[in-house]
């Protein structure tokens, strides 16, 4: 038989049937040249990393009771007597959505925990993607080329808070109606577009026959497909710039240290939905969330005591309490600047602030380069005593949001309170930056002391001549390298008054950078040299094994090379 000549076919062995459809795809779509990279993505580990996964997960969680629950629910204002098993509101006059949101509590089956598991999965997804925000705050990942993502996440954060107010409005119970009302207030008080914004938002006067089918369409169609397309852009872009990582051995700009996408980083990811499933079912099996029947329907003369929102809207209603109710005239229209400023300008500055942060924070530093190592919070203390502060800011005006239940739980008076949130919002956020400042700047001469001195054992020693002494022990190479490859921001030059006799055309611009880059650059302290290393300042001896590494790590510009350690594989 020639070489060119076929085999018979019943000699040939036949592909399994898997493999034949795999390569029948294969042909078709090119999935496996597409794909080849993909399944080999790296992931690097940390505890931290998990916030962005919890979202996800709850996101998923969501989506999937929000179609159960979709089957039941009657977003309808028209009155109804109620008739079902709750026999306490038996009789009374309530609208079809409340009614409805009533039969999924105690008349369709699973219907009170899947409505639990909803609600409880909305809480954990604003925590989540809360923290997974601050998270990146903290380490500095928004910087190039992050910051698009930067703010297609803050977009995120807004979008989701959004998305649990107006599901957490559609039951029509007193306590979400008293959240409409507040929430019709605010429109109603933005000038010029906030009758109009009301209109179209809640079809006429509150509370009308509108409110509630238009929040329906916007919360499970409207908000739900940006969502999913905020989320498919940012995990996009999360995959074209590579994963972020922490400095440490073997790590550096230009590779990642982790685990492959599959099948590791798919295992372990398939495990934890199930985990965060498992302990959101837990919370709706067995703590009460939104128990709209203790509310009873919404009635606009009615309003239940102690009332609170879900905890995510808790500093805007702060806010509103705090604020005096200041308000004046224009032209014969009234501008109101107890509702405008505590809720449409301040959380508009806030979020702003945060979303451009990456860009104001370039502009001050002057850096161009790409960065893929994450800072540790303490080597950045203004950055860190920034975003806390901001953190202590919300922290004050949600717990102002609480001054009736704070007032009656511990017998205090409601207008101390009230003053204590006025004059805590200034206060405490400048002392929780000072206070921040000083501890992480702490923890940076501590980091220092541990290079030059070693880590602290504990064993005190005496010496011949009678001294007592505490033995030091030296850092394992792989740490000393992790906190010496630290690389400080130099501060911008003073700017000259002017070159080659022109005066410079924009001197108090560049002389605000320099002094921001200056009160920046206070905050980072740089890790000891050489020559500090191998001869510390005091009197205690060198850590052997950090000045043995010293002359290997600081030959090299930038302290950018890896130390003789074995390197994790990709």
């Amino acid at each position: 038989m020639s070489t060119s000549d076929t085999a018979p076919r019943a000699s040939r062995a036949e592909a399994p049937r898997g493999e034949r459809v795999a390569d029948w795809f294969d042909g078709r779509l090119g999935i496996y040249a597409n794909a080849k990279g993909l399944v080999r993505k790296v992931f690097p580990e940390h505890w931290s990393f998990m916030f962005g996964e919890i979202a996800l997960y709850s996101f998923l969680v969501l989506i999937l009771t929000g179609i159960y629950l979709t089957l039941f629910f009657n977003p309808s204002m028209g009155e109804v007597t109620y008739n079902g098993s709750h026999v306490p509101l038996q009789g009374v006059r309530m609208s079809e959505a409340y009614a409805s949101t009533l039969r999924i509590s105690f008349d369709v089956r699973g219907g009170l925990f899947i409505r639990q598991l909803h609600h409880w999965a909305a809480l954990i997804m604003i925590a989540a993607t809360m923290a997974h925000t601050l998270r990146h705050f903290l380490t500095g990942s928004f910087r190039k080329p992050r910051e698009v993502n930067w703010v297609l996440g803050v977009i995120l954060l807004v979008t989701v808070t959004l998305e649990g107010f107006v599901g957490y409005s559609l039951p029509d119970d007193l306590l979400s109606g008293t959240g409409l009302r507040i929430a019709e207030g605010v429109t109603l008080a933005i000038p010029v577009v906030g009758t109009y914004l009301t209109m179209f938002l809640f079809g006429g006067e509150f509370p009308g026959t509108e409110v509630i089918p238009r929040f329906y369409g916007i919360h499970i169609l409207l908000i739900p497909g940006i969502l999913a397309a905020l989320v498919v852009l940012h995990l996009i872009l999360v995959f074209y710039h590579k994963h972020t990582q922490f400095r440490g051995p073997g790590r550096t700009e230009n590779n990642v240290v982790g685990e492959p996408l599959m099948p590791n980083y798919t295992a372990k990811a398939g495990g934890f939905f199930f985990l965060v499933a498992g302990v959101l079912a837990l919370l709706a099996g067995l703590a009460q969330v939104n128990p709209v029947w203790v509310y009873g329907p919404y009635r606009p003369d009615l309003i239940s005591q102690g009332s609170q929102p879900d905890w995510y809207m808790g500093f805007l209603e702060g806010a509103l309490r705090a604020f005096p109710a200041w308000e004046f005239a224009i032209g014969g229209y009234t501008v109101n600047l107890g509702i405008l400023v505590p809720a449409v300008i301040m959380p508009t500055f806030l979020i702003t602030v945060v979303a451009l942060y990456p860009f104001l924070e370039a502009w001050i530093t002057g850096d161009k380069q790409e960065h893929h190592l994450l800072d540790r919070p303490r080597d950045q203390a203004v950055r860190t005593a920034f975003v806390l502060s901001l953190a202590a800011f919300y922290l004050v005006l949600f717990f102002g949001g609480a001054n009736d239940i704070l007032a009656e739980r511990f017998h205090l008076s409601l207008n101390s309170i009230t003053w204590a949130v006025r004059i805590g919002v200034f206060l405490v956020p400048a002392l929780t930056y000072v206070v921040t400042k000083r501890i992480c700047l702490g923890l940076q001469h501590r980091d220092r002391d541990k290079l030059t001195h070693g880590r602290e054992t504990g064993i005190i020693k005496r010496l011949p001549h009678g001294e007592f002494v505490e033995v030091h022990e030296p850092l394992d190479q792989g740490r000393a390298y992790t906190l010496l490859s630290k690389e400080p921001p130099a501060p911008l030059p003073a700017p000259e008054p002017e070159h080659n006799g022109v005066r410079n055309p924009m001197p108090r611009r560049e002389i605000l950078r320099h002094r921001l880059s200056r009160w920046l650059h206070a905050g980072v302290i740089a890790p000891p040299t050489k020559a500090e290393l191998e001869h510390p300042p005091t009197s205690r001896p060198p850590s052997p094994q950090v000045s043995a590494g010293a002359e290997y790590l600081h030959q090299h510009l930038g302290r950018d090379a890896e130390p003789p350690v074995d390197e994790t594989p990709e």
